[in-house]
């Protein structure tokens, strides 16, 4: 049972990085790749937290708090730039 739901797992991350990084490098606009990027950032916190509920362990748990936190700040950091730019 754990064998097939890592493997669906594993798919589905996979789907969705590409899917996020074809936006990033496709991206029209500055926002657009912000919103990529962060989506990105989410898959990669996603597949980390699935994989220490699949093997029961809590030692990711610090890299989870550090990617949380490197998305929160890098996304306002990045939104902050492109409205002074707009303006």
């Amino acid at each position: 049972m754990t064998a097939v739901l890592a493997a669906v797992l594993t798919g589905l991350f996979s789907i969705t990085a590409l899917l996020a990084l074809v936006r990033l490098y496709r991206g029209p606009s500055l926002l657009d790749r912000v919103i990529a990027a962060d989506m990105l950032l989410a898959t990669m916190i996603g597949a980390v937290g699935a994989e220490a509920a699949v093997n029961r362990n809590a030692t990711s748990l610090p890299v989870l708090v550090v990617l949380s936190l490197l998305g929160f700040i890098g996304s306002v950091s990045l939104v902050r730039f492109a409205v002074r730019e707009e303006s």
